[in-house]
């Protein structure tokens, strides 16, 4: 066994062997380190209060805009106290400089809780053996009067200002400070214990708020991604239920028109043979139309519906498609340019049902017109242009008989449609990130033409010489 392999094997047993406590015990100093010695004066200046809040804007306009600094002039306040303090205590033990300086620390350290609250700690933790010195006399060690105020007020932002792990290690440490001071001192008479007292009760409400906070903004922000998915979810219902309907009418038509065309020809003595080829066609156009509803629309009706296996129509199915278009009076040549090769089946769907709507319009809106089907298969994608001439036949408005006038056994005017197959066809094409134009021509017909782009398929790399000639010394019987 290689040298190599003996590390590979040792390594995870050595970690394996890592008990559960060393590991919390590594994740409480990697916190202690992000929390209080990474980048602790770092710049971070109070934000001020939001004039849309809950307090603030039941105030009046005047008053909201000064009232927004509240939170800084309450830290200005508590640094200016624990100066007042300093000075009334250096005052009744006889006053001086030294009282003076010892009270402008501890109140700068306050303010500084404004712009780098971390860094703010650590400088009132480090100042308070030099303020119980020069101005604690008579006072409990180590914390001189003013300085005891302004360690709790730095604790207090501070802890409202990172987070709750923040705010115990600085306790925890703020009370290894006091423990060791005191020892150091021989102080019988020491205010370690008030401190972390006072201290604790401080951040515990301060954590308290914090966690509440955060929970809160959470709670809104779950119910606003409720809220969203609830609409969501009521415009799909809304969607199935209008699709559903859709097909139980269209599909009901559609039956009994397949049914009428079916029965047509047995009514009429002797029907001609051209009689009975056109009922034939409206059935299985019938037919075929309640086929395709239903696998579009029946996706809808459960959600254990599978789709059926039937192939979906494509550019090689286009001449059928002019068949029964044709034979419903509608004259339609195509023509083909480039050379034909499979394309994406996306593409082959959208491209059939493109022309199928075109020549649908121009059967409705140019009776007896003549139409030409365009199919250019070129090298950067599929391009179609279906044109038809003016109308041959009269067109008649969808002109609606006035709703006094009885007209009973008269059929209804036949529909125009509702205007939405130029657009179904434009959704079609920037679905697949090309271009179409739609447009009446200049002699009375009209024209849609459409580009697809498709990627060209990469040619699979022939062989090399040197490929060519291994393979063939490779199968040498020598």
């Amino acid at each position: 066994m290689t040298e190599t392999q003996t590390q590979t094997q040792t390594m995870p047993a050595g970690a394996k062997s890592r008990s559960p406590e060393y590991r919390l015990a590594a994740g409480a100093l990697s916190g202690l380190r992000q929390d209080l010695f990474k980048d602790p004066f770092a710049y971070r200046p109070l934000p001020p209060w939001s004039p849309d809040g809950p307090l603030l804007r039941r105030l009046p306009e005047r008053v909201r805009r000064y009232a927004v600094w509240t939170p800084h002039a309450v830290v200005v306040g508590a640094a200016l106290f624990t100066l007042m303090l300093s000075l009334t205590v250096g005052e009744s033990m006889g006053g001086g400089l030294l009282h003076a300086v010892a009270g402008f620390v501890p109140a700068v350290a306050v303010a500084m809780t404004l712009l780098r609250p971390v860094g703010a700690w650590w400088i009132s933790l480090v100042s308070t053996p030099f303020v119980a010195v020069l101005g604690g006399e008579g006072f409990g060690a180590p914390w001189a009067p003013a300085g005891f105020f302004a360690h709790i007020v730095v604790m207090t932002v501070a802890a409202v200002r990172t987070r709750p792990r923040a705010a115990a290690w600085m306790w925890a440490g703020t009370a290894a400070f006091g423990f060791f001071a005191s020892v150091l001192w021989y102080s019988m008479d020491s205010d370690t214990g008030p401190m972390l007292v006072i201290s604790a009760l401080a951040l515990l409400v301060t954590t308290t708020v914090h966690v509440r906070r955060e929970a809160k903004v959470e709670v809104t922000a779950q119910r606003q991604v409720t809220a969203v998915e609830r609409d969501r979810r009521t415009l799909l219902e809304e969607r199935t239920n209008i699709a559903r309907e859709l097909h139980d009418v269209v599909a009901h038509h559609m039956s009994v028109v397949a049914i009428q065309a079916e029965a047509a020809p047995y009514r009429v003595e002797n029907p001609p043979p051209e009689l009975e080829q056109a009922f034939v066609t409206i059935r299985e156009n019938a037919v075929a139309a309640l086929t395709e509803l239903r696998r579009v629309l029946g996706v809808v009706r459960a959600e254990g519906y599978e789709a059926p296996d039937a192939p979906q129509p494509t550019l090689a199915d286009l001449g059928r498609l002019l068949e029964n278009v044709r034979e419903a009076g509608l004259q339609v040549g195509q023509t083909v340019t480039g050379a034909v090769r499979d394309l994406p089946q996306g593409v082959e769907l959208s491209a059939y049902r493109i022309v199928q709507e075109a020549l649908s319009n121009a059967l409705r809106h140019a009776p007896g017109a003549e139409a030409r089907v365009e199919v250019s298969y070129v090298l950067g994608g599929l391009g179609l242009r279906v044109v038809n001439g003016p109308p041959a036949g009269l067109v008649k408005p969808p002109a609606r008989p006035p709703a006094t006038t009885p007209h009973r056994g008269l059929r209804p005017p036949l529909s125009m449609g509702a205007g939405h197959g130029i657009t179904g066809m434009r959704e079609r094409i920037a679905m697949l990130s090309g271009e179409m134009t739609a447009g009446p021509t200049a002699n009375g017909g009209y024209e849609v033409a459409a580009f697809v782009p498709v990627a060209s398929p990469e040619p699979e790399p022939e062989p090399t010489k040197a490929t060519a000639t291994e393979t063939d010394q490779s199968g040498d019987p020598a």
